[in-house]
């Protein structure tokens, strides 16, 4: 995969789909009088916080049955999206704050547990703890589930609140709790798998050209490209979200392992032969929305991808992507700056201080990446290779995050939890400004063995030991 990465459009797309709300829920909100509210100021004065306060408690009073219950959440709704950006900090502040749990019935429930006599007691008092702890907040926000598009509306929410709970201890709590909610809406057996085509509909077509966020989708011909019959785009969906895509896979189906990503990407090239094929090279998956941020089935959806181009393509015996590395320079530069011991061996201090200019190897090194117009020139190219080329295999396979057993790079980290293997490095794989800035042009086959899955899988969770080839062995020696 040429890159695990959220969509960074959540903003727009959430602008979009609240604009789009008022009007939805209006008739819903004034369906018995119930969910109306006077209009309030975008910035919420004082007057305004007492009227959403009361409206927020009649919603957890859930009187007039459900017809009453969806207006008043629809007017609580259509509230929010009037609001401004600080009258909704406001709103989110109010609601965080003053219908989280209740800490004195928590600390009573608490007691109660301590002191329990026997298992029956104990039992009694655990089921007691477990309702003092749910905030009111979870109750008020799982009334959006019933709203059109409100599952949809409540993960642009949570996009939002991940950005304002930073240093909001209040808006980090409720945020946590609907990320909690989400999850459970969300796992991986309420989600249905699709193959996207050129006859899939437009809105979904049109969401994939604008989720895409690795290799950005130049037009209309580029998409169909992508969509071709040498080619596979895979997406997960969600029903109460049946046009929005949560995670997408783009898949190549090639002979051999793709070492060259503009290759794949090229609109020019001749089409590929799909029953020829030997190899599916899985080169752009994107997380499609913000708001499910941390809650994961991407792997999921690879070995779902992987039986169902297996049962069509059963000559298809190698499963692999080409994958950026992500933080490779930026991890390569701190190392350059804080003139790490031992970085460079002394082959490679030696090519290094003779083009040099006096600056020193690592001085060096670190000037030479800083200027994109080093790959123009060939002598430098050589020089550079096998240095960073080295240093890459280092960095994926023994660089580990503080205080845990994970690769720090992003990339790894998700392919190597799922069972890969770290197989191929690939020089100039990526001659992008973003391949460049990012990981110096280099691009990484992770392979996808489906007799070492499992053990792969269960060795990195446990020690963080990962798995790679010979060659790769080689380097890191």
């Amino acid at each position: 995969m040429s890159e695990i990465k959220d969509v960074n459009r959540a903003p727009s797309a959430a602008a979009a789909l609240f604009s789009r709300l008022k009007g939805l829920w209006r008739e819903i909100a004034g369906a018995d009088g119930a969910g109306q509210l006077p209009a309030l100021s975008p910035h919420l004065g004082e007057a305004d916080m007492e009227l959403l306060r009361a409206q927020m408690r009649a919603c957890l009073a859930a009187k007039g049955g459900e017809v009453s219950a969806r207006a008043r959440a629809a007017g609580l709704g259509r509230a929010y999206l009037s609001l401004s950006a600080a009258g909704r900090l406001r709103f989110l502040l109010l609601l965080a704050g003053e219908f989280g749990p209740d800490r004195a019935v928590v600390d009573q429930a608490a007691r109660a547990l301590a002191e329990a006599a026997d298992d029956a007691g104990r039992a009694k008092a655990e089921q007691r703890l477990r309702a003092a702890l749910e905030p009111p907040r979870l109750k008020l926000l799982t009334q959006f589930n019933a709203l059109p598009e409100g599952v949809k509306f409540l993960v642009d929410l949570r996009a939002e609140l991940m950005r304002l709970a930073v240093g909001e201890p209040v808006l980090a709590a409720l945020e946590s709790d609907l990320r909690g909610l989400l999850a459970s809406w969300f796992d991986v057996g309420f989600l249905e798998m699709e193959c996207i085509t050129w006859r899939s509909p437009a809105l979904v077509l049109e969401k994939i050209m604008a989720y895409e966020a690795v290799h950005a989708i130049q037009g209309w011909g580029d998409l169909k490209n992508r969509l071709d019959s040498d080619r596979r785009l895979y997406a997960f969906f969600h029903p109460r979200m049946p046009d929005e895509p949560l995670i997408f896979v783009e898949v190549a189906l090639v002979k051999s392992m793709a070492d060259n990503v503009q290759d794949l990407l090229d609109t020019a090239a001749p089409l590929g032969d799909a029953e020829a094929a030997d190899t599916a090279i899985f080169y752009s998956i994107n997380n499609a929305q913000r708001g499910l941020a941390g809650i994961s089935f991407g792997n999921f959806l690879i070995k779902k991808v992987v039986d169902d181009l297996s049962r069509q393509f059963p000559q298809i015996k190698t499963f692999a992507t080409l994958s950026p590395l992500p933080g490779f320079a930026k991890w390569l530069n701190q190392r350059l700056v804080e003139g790490e011991a031992g970085l460079l061996n002394a082959a490679e201090h030696k090519a290094l201080t003779r083009m040099s200019n006096g600056l020193g190897a690592k001085g060096s090194l670190k000037t030479l990446l800083s200027d994109p117009g080093w790959t123009a020139d060939p002598r430098l190219a050589e020089a550079v290779q096998p240095i960073l080329i080295r240093l890459a295999a280092r960095y994926l396979t023994r660089e580990k995050r503080a205080g845990a057993c994970q690769a720090l790079d992003p990339v790894a980290h998700f392919h190597l939890s799922n069972g890969a293997r770290v197989e191929r490095l690939n020089w100039m794989a990526d001659r992008s400004a973003n391949g460049l800035t990012q990981s110096a042009g280099l691009m990484v086959n992770y392979l996808y063995d489906l007799g070492d899955i499992e053990a792969n899988h269960e060795a990195y969770s446990a020690s963080g030991a990962v798995a790679m080839s010979g060659r790769i062995k080689a380097l890191v020696k």
